[in-house]
């Protein structure tokens, strides 16, 4: 999931995405929103559930939602046109991994030890209004302010960072640059994407906390070794985590908290901490069962 030159599934009846200055701080008047932490759960779940309150919200029968959640078992995502033959599927099951593509585009990441934040609302709220960079660039704010609460000097990196010897075309979504990431010291930290349907944004990202990011060079196909090994050391060299820049693991319930005040200051919001409506339930567990865990959405070129 990547920043700007930002992948988003658009809506046809959405005007097309533009690139703009950024825009100025905005005063904005303290309004309430729905905070969902979410237990951990399969991959299929977890994009059906994002799916079921971006209807919900774009219907307006729910308020604009931060949720944070995390993933059990492992998942590896793939984008909303990635190729399915991206994947070595005897590999991921091996590894006793999920399966799963998501709404929003970019390329693949495997969803272990982080922690994932999703923004949904309408396009009418004024926090996530305009194209596709001016809503990033206004939750950056929040993104960046939860991490100097955890004291990591993040930044968001306007241009993309020089990046010798990438694969534009790779498979791996932390190895490739682009324009407004967030980083420490040039390296990627939080990769986001955005969908946007009927009115309503789906904005969600990946924030690592721990671990070895290269372990996705295992479920992926290359054409040899050798290029599997150099797409290891060029995300080695791209990406990092919590871990690697606090010298110690960073625990999801404190990144979490962190994430929660950041938006609570960031957008001047008060946050109520909810679960999902019984609508919202339903119907992420017919997307699951119709959508995200069907071979027709995962498995197709």
């Amino acid at each position: 999931m990547m920043m700007v030159d930002f992948p988003v599934v658009p809506d046809p009846q959405e005007p097309g995405t533009h690139r703009c200055s950024l825009p100025a701080p905005i005063p904005y008047t303290k309004t309430t929103w729905r905070l969902i932490w979410s237990s951990s759960g399969r991959g299929a779940w977890n994009m059906a559930v994002d799916e079921a309150i971006l209807e919900a919200c774009s219907r307006r029968e729910s308020l604009p939602t931060l949720r944070l959640y995390s993933w059990e078992p492992a998942c590896l995502s793939l984008g909303y046109a990635q190729p399915a033959k991206d994947v070595d599927l005897n590999a991921l099951h091996q590894h006793g991994w999920d399966l799963v593509r998501r709404p929003t585009g970019g390329r693949a990441i495997l969803h272990t030890d982080e922690l994932t934040y999703a923004v949904i609302g309408p396009q009418q709220e004024s926090r996530l209004a305009g194209g596709v960079l001016e809503s990033y660039q206004v939750l950056s704010k929040a993104l960046l302010e939860a991490l100097h609460h955890l004291s990591i000097p993040a930044q968001a990196q306007e241009k993309p960072v020089s990046a010798t010897g990438a694969d534009p075309k790779g498979p791996v979504c932390f190895e490739a640059p682009s324009n407004y990431e967030i980083t420490v010291n040039s390296k990627k930290l939080i990769g986001s994407a955005q969908a946007r349907r009927k009115g309503a944004v789906l904005q969600h990202g990946s924030f690592p906390l721990f671990g070895d990011l290269a372990r996705i060079i295992d479920v992926l196909s290359f054409p040899d070794q050798v290029s599997a090994n150099q797409a290891a050391v060029r995300l080695h060299g791209r990406a990092t985590t919590a871990e690697e820049i606090l010298g110690q693991p960073l625990d999801w319930g404190t990144a979490a908290q962190a994430f929660t005040e950041a938006f609570k200051a960031a957008l001047n919001l008060d946050l109520q901490l909810v679960a999902l409506s019984a609508d919202e339930q339903a119907r992420a567990e017919e997307l699951v069962e119709k959508k995200y865990a069907h071979p027709e959405w995962t498995n197709r070129a």
